[in-house]
């Protein structure tokens, strides 16, 4: 009997994850989201913290009842702090957290970077990689030595992408964010802090890049594949980043993309 128990276990069984940046079933986190369940994790979510942001995923939650589904304005200390405390009441630990948060107004996406405005520029930044950095402070204390913290990237920090114009300057911020959180969170309590570098995803967010389709069409014809990601293959690499099977890995950006990002045609 308990060698069938055993075998039950799924590799996340009794770990307690926090998954900040769902917004709808497209969205890159909800792949890892599922991925993670079947895996057994407990898991606690954010939202946009708009009335439209909370049906849609309240909406998607409902089979799994998560114990909290919370609001969060990730440009605000108060609200990230409130969500860390709301997830210290109910588990008084988090083992993983995943941020697959990333915005910036649309009229500056679409205008080429030179023409970025300042406001926008900050908006973007602040919400697109200060939040990683705000909200990594705030889950430190809760989480126990070997945690682990996984972000989303694209490409476009690494290479120009013509029409992703200040999301890929805020993209490489984020990158270089993740190895210096790495060392930071390492070096204080062994928490590994890694990034994913997705392919194009048609997801809320890529709806805001003009000619995103080209963009797409684009990266499968060059893909070493022939094919752009699936959902489920982003949600795979999710669990390897943030299970113990990456256990030295850490400051590390994973391109899953089809083999995209080697080719240099």
């Amino acid at each position: 009997m308990a060698e069938a128990a055993s075998q039950r276990m799924g590799l996340f069984s009794n770990k307690i994850g926090l998954v900040m940046g769902v917004a709808n079933d497209h969205s890159i986190a909800w792949a890892m989201s599922e991925a993670l369940y079947a895996e057994g994790a407990e898991l606690a979510f954010t939202h946009l913290p708009t009335p439209s942001g909370e049906r849609r995923v309240k909406r998607l939650l409902e089979p799994r009842a998560p114990k909290l589904i919370l609001p969060c304005d990730v440009q605000n200390d108060a609200d990230i702090a409130r969500v860390f405390q709301a997830v210290r009441d109910t588990y008084e630990r988090l083992d993983f957290l995943v941020h697959s948060i990333a915005f910036a107004p649309p009229a500056e996406i679409r205008r080429p970077y030179v023409d970025t405005s300042r406001a926008g520029w900050h908006m973007a930044m602040d919400i697109s990689v200060y939040s990683l950095v705000a909200v990594c402070r705030e889950a430190m204390p809760l989480m126990p030595e070997g945690s682990t913290i996984v972000t989303l990237s694209y490409f476009g920090g690494e290479k120009v992408m013509p029409g992703y114009n200040v999301m890929g300057v805020c993209k490489a911020a984020l990158e270089h964010s993740v190895r210096y959180l790495a060392w930071d969170l390492g070096r204080e309590k062994k928490i590994r802090v890694n990034a994913i570098s997705a392919g194009p995803m048609r997801t809320l967010s890529s709806a805001g890049i003009s000619d995103f389709d080209q963009m797409r069409d684009h990266a499968a014809k060059k893909a070493c594949l022939n094919r752009n990601v699936f959902p489920e293959e982003l949600g795979s690499t999710g669990l390897y980043l943030l299970s113990h099977l990456s256990g030295g890995v850490t400051g590390e950006l994973i391109h899953v993309d089809c083999g995209y990002s080697i080719v240099g045609l």
